[in-house]
């Protein structure tokens, strides 16, 4: 415990955010640090609960949260990077990305604010990258067996990375045009800037990972080819099926997944010239986000960016309420309002919507026929928990629409079918407890496995996928 009454005596400190008015002519991280001595009355509200309910219940990783708030308190920022980094390979994206449901289970806010353990995970990190710190850690002894991981995701890396030290080859296919996966094309820079990438790829290619990129297995490798070739082989591919909107009009020009879209920017602050023809952008349009979840705020802030006429964001479900429900208990993750960074640029934000058409002229959306739901206390004969509202229809403008209604499951392509992988009733991948599918040697890891979830569970899911293959091989 750093500091006994430190809770008593410290108010909770956000990390401060660069002003909207100009965050938002540029793509630049938003958040900035706190200063050392303010980061320090954070830890210090770190207190002495007994059942750290932050690391057993609200970390999927298992941070020792506790041990190094106390380390940085006392100035040893070395020791507490070693700790951090012993439960979690990649502080440096979790501490800018993840929704932190270690916070939500802190201890104090049963009944006040929690600590900022995200922000302090992200200072350590940082810290060791200043100091250099952190380097290569490549395995002393090799041992001769060789791993094929199939995307470079949260998963595909972590699974990699530990992988190489424990002293097996591993190669990591991505059939994207570079590394990163979701963390590379999901996730805004204005949220995670890509040298924050590139510089720990650097770390694992010291420590002897392979890259390559443009490769699609199961289409350019053959399941047989890599069955023969490697000693196990690890699927990190993630949930990439989008949930779609089958409804009149969807054929329509304008109507696209997020998810081409927020790729589309990120390839193009990296350099990448896009087709005219295939240019999406929301500048001066009437922009719709279909979906109220990270990936949805994610195209607010792109769209802001881009300088969007209007930005409107419509979600299915009834708005959340401020504060904890009584059926929604601490520890337990609060389904509670929240506003985003990108909420608090501009939108527009419409709760218990449901959209029925889309409306067009020449092949182009102009509109959405939308209607207001009623939202029932208890479904009637297993039916519907929602209601349309009779004479509620009504229509808002609509240049472009973004479908940001999450995933259904991985992609059952030719890599599954030709390895006639088992899949669940979720059309996700089945595996045991050591994450092996129902195919000898052949691993899963990650959303394909879990379904969408977080970056920091797709972390966990790979270090396990990590240690079920290394008892495999051994």
């Amino acid at each position: 415990m750093p500091k006994h009454t430190g809770f008593l005596e410290y108010n909770r400190e956000e990390a401060a955010k660069r002003p909207v008015a100009e965050r938002v002519l540029d793509f630049k991280e938003f958040e900035a640090g706190l200063p050392e001595d303010r980061l320090k009355q954070q830890t210090a509200r770190c207190m002495d609960c007994g059942i750290p309910h932050c690391h057993t219940f609200g970390c999927p990783l298992g941070n020792r949260i506790q041990d190094w708030n106390e380390l940085v308190y006392e100035g040893h920022w070395r020791k507490a990077l070693d700790l951090l980094h012993a439960t979690d390979n990649f502080p440096e994206f979790t501490g800018r990305i993840c929704p932190a449901p270690c916070e939500a289970a802190c201890t104090l806010a049963f009944n006040q604010e929690p600590v900022t353990i995200r922000h302090i995970e992200l200072q350590i990190v940082e810290r060791g990258w200043k100091e250099g710190w952190i380097r290569p850690e490549p395995a002393s002894v090799k041992s001769g067996k060789r791993v094929a991981v199939i995307g470079s995701g949260p998963a595909g890396l972590a699974a990699a990375q530990n992988l190489a030290r424990y002293g097996h080859s591993v190669i990591v296919f991505e059939k994207a045009d570079r590394i990163g996966g979701l963390l590379r094309y999901g996730i805004p820079d204005f949220k995670l800037e890509k040298w924050v990438i590139d510089r720990r790829l650097e770390q694992m290619q010291a420590e002897g990972v392979i890259f390559e990129t443009g490769v699609e297995a199961g289409k350019d490798l053959s399941v047989k080819y890599m069955q023969r070739s490697f000693d196990a082989i690890v699927i990190a591919g993630g949930s990439t099926v989008p949930r779609d909107l089958p409804i009149p009009g969807r054929e329509l020009q304008g109507v696209h997944f997020a998810m081409d879209f927020l790729t589309q920017q990120n390839k193009r602050i990296a350099g990448d010239v896009i087709a005219k023809k295939e240019e999406l952008t929301a500048k001066d349009k009437n922009v719709i986000v279909l979906g109220g979840g990270d990936t949805g705020s994610d195209c607010v802030g792109t769209s802001r960016r881009q300088g969007a006429a209007s930005i409107t964001q419509i979600e299915l479900l009834p708005m959340p309420p401020k504060e904890r429900s009584l059926r929604n208990p601490w520890p337990t993750w609060p389904f509670v309002l929240r506003t985003s960074s990108s909420h608090e640029e501009g939108c527009e934000r419409l709760w218990s919507i449901t959209t029925k058409a889309f409306a067009g002229e020449n092949g182009k959306v102009k509109s959405l026929q939308c209607a207001k739901l009623e939202w029932l206390d208890k479904r009637e004969n297993g039916g519907s928990p929602w209601r349309e509202i009779p004479d509620s229809c009504f229509e808002l403008k609509a240049d472009l629409v973004l479908l940001a209604m999450g995933f259904i499951h991985v992609e059952h392509g030719p890599l599954v079918q030709e390895a006639g992988l088992e899949i669940d009733g979720r059309g996700n991948l089945k595996v045991d407890a050591n994450l092996i599918t129902s195919v000898p040697g052949v691993f899963a890891a990650g959303d394909s496995v879990m379904g969408a979830s977080l970056v920091v569970k797709a972390l966990q899911q790979g270090r396990l996928a990590a240690e079920g293959v290394n008892r495999f091989l051994t």
